[in-house]
């Protein structure tokens, strides 16, 4: 039998699958929002409570409604829905985000710098206000979270991509291609993994989260797609979704500077989570392969462009100056093309240990080089 289930938020990019999936499953969905970003992708049968969550009284006073058997709150004030849902409902999910790591939004605070590969859920947290603002703040949500609800399950999301992001990284690409450009900045090759989750993978791993309420409570959990791709990965498998192709320009992370948009961090240091946690305690695998997964998030922008200059450029911060990338490409090809021959006595090679093509290479210097 289904569960009265209600979802604070509801309508965004994971909102509605997981809504979705809700009522394919017979539960009885309510979600409580502002009715701002109504979608026909919601179900009809969803029962809708416009509110403003950050209104603190009327959050009260829904709360103090019939109460719900599950609560699901991927909304922000994350603090005050768990407040006033402490003894209102029998379950309490919740969504944060991975800047609760320590070194996820400042590398350089780690030692070495850099975050462990992969990031665990027992992996130290931000604990100092001065070293990370933001991420302190999630820290205390979370705790928060635990405090009014002591058995709930939160799941930690990384950046989000898919339809309905209203920070589309893809769009630096999309519209490149559409641009016609045929040229690419990558930092270091393009190298850096950087963990994301598509929109219907993470709504399944909170259903997941949902079916097993005895697995799941009271525990923490990474959320993300199981399949890594580096940046460059991403921008070939965006590009050939929409038939295009793009030469590589690959700078140091310092120079690379039209790549910011892109890259989305302070460094070029891989940003990993372990999902050991999810899958054995949940199951989780990808309900939708994230190479698949780009190329629908890269045709479903490139027929729903977002404004020229308007929010989504600017959230992503994105001039798309072409000129000045032009210019900068050019004195990259220049510096180069200008490099002195270094005059190696021998020129270092591989060692025995090569791994590549043609296979290891022979013993002898000449051949090493």
């Amino acid at each position: 039998m289904g569960e009265r289930i209600l979802v604070v938020g509801g309508t965004g990019p994971t909102g509605v699958p997981l809504v979705r999936g809700l009522v394919a499953r017979g539960h009885e969905v309510s979600i409580l929002h502002r009715g701002t970003h109504e979608t026909p992708e919601t179900p009809g049968e969803v029962r809708h409570v416009h509110l403003d969550p950050y209104d603190e009284d009327a959050l009260r006073e829904a709360a103090a409604g019939p109460a719900y058997d599950t609560v699901i709150a991927m909304y922000g004030r994350l603090r005050r829905i768990a407040e006033a849902f402490a003894g209102r409902t029998g379950r309490f999910l919740s969504v944060g985000g991975v800047p609760a790591y320590r070194g996820w939004m400042n590398p350089d605070v780690a030692g070495p710098a850099g975050l462990p590969v992969p990031v665990g859920e027992d992996a130290p947290l931000v604990r100092d206000v001065a070293e990370d603002a933001k991420g302190y703040r999630i820290v205390r949500t979370e705790e928060a979270v635990f405090a009014h609800h002591p058995q709930a399950t939160h799941v930690r999301y990384p950046y989000v991509y898919g339809p309905r992001q209203l920070a589309p990284r893809e769009w630096c690409v999309v519209r490149r291609v559409l641009d016609g450009r045929r040229r690419i900045v990558l930092a270091d090759d393009g190298l850096t993994l950087h963990h994301h989750g598509y929109t219907e993978n993470l709504a399944h791993a909170l259903l997941l989260a949902v079916d097993h309420p005895d697995r799941s409570a009271g525990r923490i959990y990474n959320a993300a797609d199981d399949e890594i791709l580096t940046v460059r990965q991403v921008v070939e498998i965006v590009a050939a979704a929409l038939d295009h192709t793009f030469e590589i320009v690959s700078m140091p992370f310092e120079l690379a500077v039209p790549a910011r948009p892109l890259l989305m961090q302070p460094s070029p240091a891989h940003r990993v989570l372990d999902l050991s946690r999810l899958r054995a305690d949940l199951g989780y695998r990808d309900a939708v392969a994230p190479r698949t997964a780009l190329e629908h998030t890269a045709r479903w922008l490139a027929e729903n462009r977002p404004a020229p200059g308007g929010t989504e450029e600017q959230v992503l911060t994105d001039p798309f100056d072409y000129a000045a990338e032009d210019r900068l490409m050019e004195a990259w090809s220049d510096l180069r093309d200008s490099l002195p021959d270094p005059g190696f006595a021998t020129v270092p090679g591989y060692g025995l240990a090569y791994s590549g093509p043609g296979g290891r290479p022979r013993s002898k210097p000449e051949f090493i080089a």
